[in-house]
């Protein structure tokens, strides 16, 4: 008998099975490798869908290796005996599953004498070099990522400032208003946005405040944006900060050094290099530019998170790039974000989504870093 690799799960949320078929299924569904070949054990309702969409090797019939079995004898096969009888057909009764493999499954396969043993993230190390067919379609959610913020920019413009607040088309704007914006552009194209940040003022200082409420002229708004494409599943990660006004000579310097910063890491990331060594020469460049990282009142202010991690089809993938890192690899795509938080003053946070390239990186964001709207 020989080994295998098994995931079970819904493809619409398990990147490592939607990485290896593109054949996206809300429910749970099985894969396997074995023997060279990989497959999908669908129900008759996804049975002609996969044949027609999935990128494996065979489809096989969950109701039909039920019918084995219960022409066998067996009365009510359970899924898990399913799966041990594909598995035996291909001569595995030994499996890797990823970590997140659930755990009854597991236990349920054991008792039919399947051995399994899981393997941590990345599950398959291959995703973090990206194709030109992966890259593709993170250059197309990216565009239309760059297409929401247009939107929102021009919102922005033709918005009035009243005192210490903010009107567009005869009612306060607020974070809730932007992202509505936002999102609902990026859907109408296919993408779907969740948690899409728009955080003013004080809300800007904790990286991962979505905000809320009004917003208010001559402060900086941190917009964060991160879409799946519904129909790829690739995704794109951009940040851009906003001052609605008249930014404070404070909040120009912020802004001025976290620009030099996405420079330093423009200028550092390549091929063979740690990620590591990027984030330092980040650090350096904020600190040399006088923002200290520290905690003031039981909070941390400065650039206290990484500045930057892979992207594809999930929004957080290999590599890092902070305190835990790797070695950077050409056709690897990673964000470039540093940021700097400094309650009282404000925030400033800036995103890119690059290529590593042999001699460099190319970056597949071309929209502006104006910090100011008149």
């Amino acid at each position: 008998m020989a080994d295998a690799v098994l995931i079970y799960a819904a493809s619409s949320h398990d990147s490592n099975l939607l990485y290896k078929t593109r054949f996206q299924a809300g429910d749970p569904i099985v894969y396997i490798e074995a023997g060279g070949k990989n497959l999908l054990v669908l129900n008759d309702l996804e049975l002609g869908r996969g044949k027609a969409e999935a990128r494996v090797d065979e489809i096989v019939s969950m109701s039909a290796v039920e019918k084995e079995l219960k022409d066998a004898g067996q009365a009510k096969p359970t899924l898990a005996d399913i799966v041990a009888r594909v598995l035996e057909l291909r001569g595995a009764d030994r499996v890797t599953v990823p970590a997140s493999f659930p755990l009854e499954m597991a236990d349920m396969l054991r008792g039919k004498g399947v051995s399994l043993t899981y393997r941590r993230e990345p599950f398959y190390p291959e995703r973090t070099v990206k194709t030109e067919e992966e890259l593709k379609h993170i250059r197309e959610a990216v565009k239309f990522t760059e297409e929401a913020y247009a939107r929102a920019h021009k919102a922005f413009v033709e918005t009035e400032i009243r005192g210490n607040e903010l009107w567009y088309q005869g009612s306060p704007l607020t974070a809730e208003r932007v992202k509505r914006i936002i999102d609902g552009y990026l859907y109408e194209n296919d993408l779907l946005a969740t948690h899409t940040i728009v955080a003013g003022g004080e809300q800007g200082t904790d990286p991962h405040c979505r905000g809320f409420g009004p917003l208010h002229p001559n402060e900086t708004i941190v917009i964060d944006v991160f879409p799946k494409s519904l129909k790829t599943g690739y995704v794109a990660d951009m940040t851009r900060t906003w001052v609605k006004g008249k930014a404070t000579a404070e909040a120009k310097r912020i802004d001025a050094a976290v620009k030099a910063a996405c420079e330093t890491a423009f200028r550092t990331i390549r091929a063979g290099v740690e990620s590591t060594d990027v984030h330092k020469a980040v650090q350096k460049t904020l600190e040399d530019a006088g923002f200290k990282t520290e905690t003031r009142d039981g909070k941390p202010v400065g650039f206290f998170h990484g500045t930057g991690h892979g992207i594809g089809l999930d929004v957080h993938e290999s590599p890092p790039m902070g305190k835990r890192g790797a070695l950077l690899k050409e056709g690897m795509v990673v964000t470039v974000e540093p940021g700097l938080y400094y309650p009282g003053v404000g925030a400033v946070r800036i995103e890119d989504d690059v290529v590593v390239t042999k001699d460099g990186c190319v970056n597949l964001c071309s929209y502006h870093k104006n910090l100011e709207i008149p």
